[in-house]
């Protein structure tokens, strides 16, 4: 392992996140508030760090990163963002402590949007816009912007990419990495101006569009209302934003193929996008029947609010048009369901994915028809394609680490004081990236009166659930470490 390497490849990350913070900087400079100061002093710090490290490892400079050190270096990234990405909630009092800083930055780099303020309508815009802004970073991945930006990542980019990306991975859109990460970044940012503008003419502010659509296609979920997008009371917003969570929650691929290759078939062969709607669909209709006949609620209400909050929590986003934290017991299990199936691979969303559900379910079938025929051969297929079998096992691997997490994490934070209903889903909602879970962290409540050790415990799973746990695990095996 070659440190040294990997920290030279870290420092321009480091240097990019500084330049970044000038974007609330300057907005704080045109709003005229006092957190100017802490962001140009967190900006100079972290561009220093990044250039004093550049320096400082530049003997090390040159060759190939190794799968090992890309993971590392995927890693490292991740904590050093939201590291120097805390400073500027610490330096303008926006939490007395680090920790909460930490927390917050970690849910926005993550985009799970779990937050530990109190208010959020009382911080000044820098700060609104940097939690967004950081999610927005994070939604596609920072280590494939920087892959997209900077022709230096070019060695063992692959490997970078792959360990940040979400979701089994597909084929590869072009046949330089570099090229695939640019044409991702290109949709990801148009969708997100197309989003701008669809909220403009629905009445926001552009501030508020502006930031509302960092944290939607990102499928992070900070928004700049105590009560959410249901603050805003408009039909119109929450239909724009229900359809660009729907689109951040699909397989950016397709729309590579849509866009740039013309290929409308694909978008009707893809059995995912079907699981995906259809799972969406269902759910809808559960919640509405459930709401219409115990909850007392109009269908035309029912179907508008169970709607959002369907595709709000299957995408992972975790915006809210009502308190659901407050709905009947069924509805509330239904979202909790969504909160661990998720959004599709390759998307911004959180979670297992639709696809892993889908091969998983398959895989069971497989099992039960061997029971009585264990000598017959029945390779895994979908959408009429032979699945690997060590994409199945990954798969399966993958869900037992990510139930076993689900568990061992509820049983911990009902150590440290949360109700079961609270410990359960505020594991689901951190390691599903979504964000408001249930109970005592439901959509009307925060996470700031979660001790201080249960935060560093969420904090861990926001991370482990954006890098899907086998990025993060594998480097606390020993064997990682003694292989040359």
């Amino acid at each position: 392992m070659r440190v040294g390497v990997v920290l030279h490849y870290l420092a321009p990350f480091l240097a990019g996140l500084g330049v970044l913070m000038v974007v609330p900087l300057v907005a704080s400079l045109i709003y005229q508030e006092p957190d100017r100061v802490p962001f140009a002093i967190s900006m100079a710090v972290t561009v220093a760090t990044g250039l004093l490290l550049w320096l400082l490892t530049r003997p090390h400079r040159g060759g190939r990163l190794s799968r090992r050190e890309a993971l590392v270096l995927v890693v490292g990234v991740w904590l050093a963002a939201a590291l120097f990405g805390a400073l500027p909630y610490k330096l303008s009092g926006t939490f007395p402590g680090y920790l909460d800083a930490y927390f917050e930055a970690m849910s926005g780099f993550t985009t799970t949007g779990a937050s530990v303020l109190t208010s959020i309508e009382s911080q000044p815009h820098g700060i609104l816009l940097w939690r967004d802004l950081t999610q927005w970073l994070g939604g596609m991945g920072i280590v494939v912007l920087f892959v997209a930006v900077f022709p230096l990542i070019g060695v063992g980019a692959s490997h970078l990419v792959e360990g940040e990306l979400p979701g089994p991975k597909g084929q590869r859109l072009t046949a330089r990495i570099r090229d695939t990460a640019r044409i991702l970044w290109t949709l990801y940012l148009g969708l997100s101006a197309l989003e701008v503008v669809a909220l403009l003419a629905a009445g926001l502010p552009f501030f508020d569009a502006l930031v509302n659509t960092l944290g939607t296609m990102p499928t992070g979920g900070f928004c700049l209302k105590d009560l959410s997008i249901g603050a805003y009371g408009s039909v119109p917003v929450e239909v724009i934003v229900l359809f660009f969570m729907l689109l951040a929650g699909t397989n950016f691929q397709l729309f590579y193929f849509l866009l740039w290759k013309r290929r409308f078939s694909v978008l009707l062969a893809d059995r995912e996008v079907r699981w995906y709607l259809g799972i969406v669909a269902a759910a809808t209709v559960f919640i509405v029947l459930d709401l219409a006949l115990n909850a007392n609620s109009s269908v035309g209400n029912a179907f508008r609010y169970a709607t959002f909050q369907a595709v709000a929590i299957q995408t992972t986003t975790g915006f809210a048009t009502a308190d659901f934290g407050g709905w009947p017991p069924f509805s509330q299990s239904v979202l909790l369901v969504l909160m661990i199936v998720g959004a599709s691979a390759c998307s911004t969303g959180g979670a297992l994915k639709v696809i892993r559900i889908a091969v998983l379910a398959k895989y069971a079938y497989r099992q039960i028809l061997l029971i009585f025929s264990p000598r017959s051969v029945r390779p895994l297929k979908l959408a009429g394609r032979v699945l690997p079998e060590r994409m199945v096992s990954e798969i399966v691997g993958l869900s037992i680490l990510y139930f076993a997490a689900l568990v061992l994490g509820s049983i911990f934070m009902s150590a440290v004081g949360l109700d079961s209903i609270s410990a359960l889903s505020s594991v689901a909602a951190t390691l599903g990236n979504v964000g408001p879970g249930l109970g005592m962290v439901g959509p009307g409540a925060n996470y700031a009166f979660v001790p201080d050790i249960g935060k560093v415990a969420l904090t861990f799973f926001m991370l482990i659930g954006r890098l899907e746990i086998w990025t993060v695990l594998v480097l606390v095996t020993p064997a990682f470490w003694r292989a040359r």
